[in-house]
C-alpha cells in the first residue's frame, strides 16, 4: 500500500543512549571510576587479608562486583594494589595515634589488631625492605611509634620496629582470639605494654 506524500516512519521504540527511562545510562565518569575504585580496595584489604598478597586478583574483582579490565584500568599490578590497601592500614595507625588522649600503648594495640586480621600487614612487617612501597609505608608505621613513644621507654622507635616485627613473625593460629593470644604472649616476653586490641575507631563506628 503506497504511503501518503510526506509520512514519516515511526521512529523506534529503543531509546536513546542515556536518555530517561531506558537504555545505558549516561556515563557517569570520575564518579563511577572513584566508587569501582574504593569498591576494589575495600575488596583486595579483605582478600588478602584472609589469603595474603599472592591471592587471585579474579578473587578480588569478583568480590568488588567489577570486571578484570576494571581492576587492571586503577591498578597496573598486584603491587599497586597491595600498596593502596596496605596505605589504608597504615592511615589507620596514623588516625589511632591521633586520637585524643593516644599513647604507644594504644597505638600498638591497633597495630596488633591489623596483626591478627591480616596476613598482608604481617607480609609488609616482615619484609618491608624490599620494595620503595613497602620502605615508604614502613617508615610511616616508624614515624609513629617515635611520636608516640615517652621519651622515658625503655626502646626507641628502631627497637620498637624490630618488635614489632618479631611479634608479626610469632603470630599464628586458625582464629583471630588464637592470633591475639599469641601476639599478647609475645609482647608480654618483650616486656612491651599493648593496650586493648581493637580495629580503628573508623571500623568501630562504621
Amino acid at each position: 500500500m503506497t504511503k501518503p506524500a510526506g509520512s514519516q516512519e515511526p521512529q523506534s521504540a529503543v531509546p536513546r543512549a542515556g536518555a530517561a527511562g531506558g537504555g545505558r545510562p549516561a556515563n557517569q565518569g570520575p564518579r563511577v571510576a572513584a566508587r569501582n575504585r574504593a569498591a576494589l580496595v575495600a575488596a583486595a584489604r579483605e582478600v588478602f587479608a584472609e589469603q595474603g598478597l599472592n591471592a587471585p586478583l579474579s578473587a578480588v574483582a569478583r568480590r568488588a562486583g567489577v570486571g578484570q579490565g576494571s581492576l587492571y584500568r586503577h591498578f597496573a599490578d598486584r603491587v599497586a594494589l597491595a600498596s593502596a590497601v596496605l596505605d589504608e592500614n597504615v592511615r589507620d595507625i596514623e588516625r589511632a595515634a591521633a586520637e585524643p588522649g593516644a599513647g604507644l600503648p594504644s597505638v600498638l594495640g591497633v597495630v596488633t589488631w591489623h596483626m591478627t586480621r591480616s596476613t598482608a600487614f604481617v607480609d609488609l612487617l616482615r619484609i618491608r625492605g624490599d620494595s620503595a612501597e613497602g620502605r615508604a609505608l614502613a617508615a610511616r608505621v616508624h614515624s609513629v611509634l617515635a611520636r608516640c613513644r615517652p621519651a622515658s621507654h625503655g626502646l626507641g622507635a628502631d627497637d620498637l620496629m624490630l618488635a614489632v616485627a618479631m611479634v608479626s613473625g610469632a603470630v599464628h593460629g586458625p582464629t583471630p582470639a588464637e592470633r591475639e593470644r599469641v601476639a599478647l604472649r609475645a609482647w608480654r616476653l618483650l616486656g612491651v605494654e599493648v593496650g586493648p586490641l581493637r580495629p580503628p575507631a573508623a571500623a568501630v563506628e562504621g
